[in-house]
């Protein structure tokens, strides 16, 4: 049977993990992803956090499962995994969208421990957390992998320098998931957010001036809502794209021409 365009999006009997996903980005690509069908695992550290989202998204009618997970740490990646499996049979989709950026100073002001913390939460997670994954997805015949990279992973800005190598770290991570796991029909995808308005990005937007430049710099002359994000999370994790991957999507109101 041939899918039509709108069943191409259909989300319904996948399962999708989503990191980071008490607030932000990651929330509102949760609730996408479960408005289309997918019953999806609200990862993020505090099982508080994760337990508010998931009430109000149940209460919506969705399926969700609230998991508490730090990404820096192994066995509570294999034990998201494992307690998602152990709920809902496997895994089809996974957005690595947790991340850290602690500091914003000049390169030679960062210390190896930092660049170690750093590298650890938002590249070694993603990669281990996929590694986990895909057992799973070869098992159901297929899945899609998407990173929340940032424009800073293509086009880094003063301040940022750390966070940048992360980002352009996933980038090519996930031109290597793609190069090797196609014959598997995992798609392995990445998303480049611009500035958007979260907490994650507050010392950024919340500075007048930097907001300001950012604007008046930008053909779309204003950072983006969380929101925003979802249409290209959907698009990724769903037939819609079957033939894409390795592949880098830009959501950043035209920063990267500007």
């Amino acid at each position: 049977m041939t899918l039509t365009y709108k069943d191409k999006f259909d989300l319904s009997g996948k399962v999708a993990i989503v990191t980071g996903a008490s607030r932000g980005i990651g929330e509102s690509m949760a609730r996408g992803l479960a408005e289309f069908g997918a019953k999806v695992v609200i990862a993020s550290r505090k099982q508080e956090d994760v337990d508010l989202v998931a009430a109000s998204m149940i209460n919506e009618g969705m399926d969700v499962l609230p998991i508490a997970c730090h990404v820096g740490n192994e066995d509570q990646l294999q034990n998201l995994v494992n307690k998602t499996i152990e709920k809902y049979g496997g895994v089809d989709i996974l957005i690595n969208n947790a991340a850290t950026n602690p500091v914003y100073a000049p390169i030679e002001d960062m210390s190896s421990e930092l660049f170690d913390k750093m590298m650890n939460i938002n590249v070694k997670a993603a990669f281990t957390l996929s590694n986990l994954c895909l057992k799973s997805m070869k098992e159901r015949g297929g899945g899609s992998i998407i990173h929340i990279s940032s424009v800073e992973g293509t086009k880094p800005s003063p301040g940022l320098s750390l966070y940048s190598i992360n980002k352009a770290a996933l980038i090519m991570l996930s031109k290597s998931q793609a190069k090797e796991w196609g014959v598997y029909k995992v798609r392995s995808n990445v998303i480049c957010p611009g500035l958007v308005k979260t907490k994650f990005s507050r010392a950024l937007w919340s500075n007048k001036d930097i907001l300001n430049h950012w604007n008046e710099n930008i053909p779309l002359n204003r950072m983006a809502d969380p929101e925003e994000m979802v249409g290209l999370a959907l698009f990724l994790a769903s037939n819609a794209s079957s033939y894409c991957t390795g592949a880098s999507f830009t959501a950043d109101g035209g920063y990267l021409i500007s």
